[in-house]
């Protein structure tokens, strides 16, 4: 009885060695660019991201996604402009793939690889510093990713003839929990 009990145990140990896969969804996200001008700064926010994150063998890959138009900067001729720009109506998502071994979502600090799809063109940034909390079952991240236009071959708009700046960073406010 002991031995089949031990072979019954040593059977299903395995899988619980290897850690268990888990899953993890966006609860809530707030998304804030920037954009600065010589007579005037301005911020687009959008609450509407959408992400899902599954870590399996040790190995965790994320994917989140955003409408372009859920941008909401208070003056709808800005937002319009940022479309165009932006060729918001060809491609209408900004996409963020994060790869990162499981064991770092162990730190309070995130180095974070990013690959962004945004206006038909990708960005990597590499070892993107984000803060974790984790109060209860809800995760929460923070970070700032250093984005230029320039990135994705956008060309600055411009305001009385002066362009704005290519840098454009993107505060990312996020609340994961697990599935």
């Amino acid at each position: 009885m002991n031995r089949k009990l031990l072979t019954v145990l040593l059977l299903l140990a395995p899988p619980t060695l290897a850690g268990a896969d888990s899953q993890w969804v966006l609860g809530q996200s707030t998304l804030t660019y920037h954009v600065s001008h010589p007579l005037h700064q301005s911020e687009g926010v959008s609450h509407a991201a959408r992400g899902k994150g599954v870590c399996h063998a040790g190995q965790c890959d994320f994917l989140i996604a955003a409408p372009v138009k859920s941008f909401d900067s208070a003056d709808s001729n800005r937002d319009l402009h940022m479309l165009q720009v932006t060729r918001g109506a060809q491609f209408p998502m900004v996409t963020v793939r994060i790869g990162l071994p499981e064991a770092a979502l162990a730190s309070a600090t995130i180095l974070c690889d990013l690959e962004i799809q945004f206006a038909g063109q990708t960005a990597r940034y590499k070892q993107v510093p984000f803060q974790k909390v984790t109060q209860g079952n809800e995760t929460r991240i923070s970070g700032t990713i250093p984005a230029t236009l320039s990135d994705f071959k956008l060309d600055p708009p411009s305001f009385l003839g002066v362009s704005v700046k290519n840098e454009v960073p993107v505060r990312v406010e996020m609340t994961w929990r697990p599935l």
